[in-house]
């Protein structure tokens, strides 16, 4: 299973990382991939939802 991980502004990476911890204990296989969006989005590209976030 792919899944898009989406950390956000905020507290949203420190969510997203223990998120994705359970996800590991799962013991499924995921294959995750992370993506900036909103300000983090916009500062790494100048947009809060990047071209390749959205085509994630």
């Amino acid at each position: 299973m792919k899944i898009a991980i989406l950390p956000g502004d905020g507290i949203g990476p420190e969510i997203i990382t223990q998120a994705v911890k359970v996800l590991n204990v799962l013991g499924e296989s995921f294959e995750l991939e992370t993506a900036p969006v909103g300000g983090a989005g916009y500062a790494a590209h100048g947009h809060p939802l990047p071209e390749g976030t959205l085509a994630l």
